[in-house]
């Protein structure tokens, strides 16, 4: 193991990376992970994109984004969830707390087929890096509450929204007794943050195959997310050494008819194939600690 590096975000915390010899289980150099995100708004906020190009005036309350948004508990989870069953994929679905008020019953649901639920602060608006350290603290304790009383299991890792927690998060994390997290983007494997207290494992969230920028930043189509999928894991093989493809849907956006086949034709694919690792962030951040022999 290299000599630990200062963070760059995560305050109080050396790196741990592992070198160009890390393997995935059975030799593989590719983990696929199929992430979900179900996101959901505090009261009188609204998704800060829509699906409407032209901008309203400062100040205007945004109703199109904000029914946009709803879509994904009113019914683009429960497509996904339906794509993973026939797939025979486990997600690791990003999740707002607020769905244990909102949409319990979706939340069991996800629990009940075997999802990993990933905390993903109580509300999308609910930004890490725009509170202060006890706000912080606050939002990880009632999220983790909310989340764990419905599924009765208590989330093991974590992503905040826009991937952006405050400079104190990952220490406020592993105090909660979180595993792992995903606010990180500087690597292609995972990697360990030590902390005088613990260590956690920093599983770099990767956007190259992700819905939201793809369809409604670059305005690409489903059929193209299939095909930057294929030619993604190609480069990847090539690499000879041990990375991670995300291939995310947020539930509002690719939970949708018109999305959801690209979804689950990337899910087949994957499936068809003997020389990748598909996995969830839990599985990662197990494998690891195991192949590195830190404890927590």
């Amino acid at each position: 193991m290299p000599i630990p590096e200062q963070d760059a975000v995560a305050r109080g915390a050396r790196v741990l990376r592992l070198d160009s010899g890390f393997r995935w289980p059975g030799g593989c150099t590719v983990a696929i992970v199929f992430g979900a995100a179900f996101e959901c708004w505090s009261d009188g906020k609204t998704p800060a994109i829509g699906p409407m190009g032209n901008p309203l005036p400062a100040g205007a309350f945004d109703t199109n984004a904000l029914s946009w948004g709803k879509y994904g508990a009113a019914r683009g989870m429960e497509r996904l969830l339906q794509v993973a069953d026939r797939a025979g994929i486990q997600l690791s679905v990003m999740t707002s707390g607020i769905f244990a008020e909102r949409a319990p019953h979706l939340l069991k649901a996800m629990a009940d087929a075997g999802h990993e639920i990933v905390a993903h602060s109580f509300a999308q608006d609910i930004i890490p890096a725009r509170l202060a350290p006890e706000e912080i603290q606050a939002d990880i304790a009632r999220t983790t509450d909310a989340l764990a009383s419905i599924t009765g299991i208590k989330p093991g890792g974590w992503i905040s929204p826009r991937g952006t927690p405050g400079l104190d998060s990952a220490q406020f994390l592993l105090d909660a007794g979180y595993a792992w997290h995903g606010d990180v983007f500087d690597d292609d494997r995972p990697y360990v943050q030590v902390f005088e207290t613990g260590n956690m494992v920093a599983i770099p969230l990767t956007m190259d195959i992700n819905d939201l920028p793809h369809a409604m930043r670059y305005g690409h189509s489903p059929r193209q997310f299939v095909e930057l999928f294929d030619d993604t894991l190609t480069a990847a093989l090539t690499c000879e050494e041990a990375l991670i493809i995300d291939v995310n849907a947020h539930a509002h956006v690719y939970g949708r008819p018109a999305g959801a086949w690209a979804y689950e034709a990337i899910a087949n694919k994957a499936r068809a194939r003997d020389d990748i690792w598909i996995a969830t962030r839990g599985d990662i951040a197990a494998h690891v600690r195991q192949a590195t022999g830190l404890e927590r």
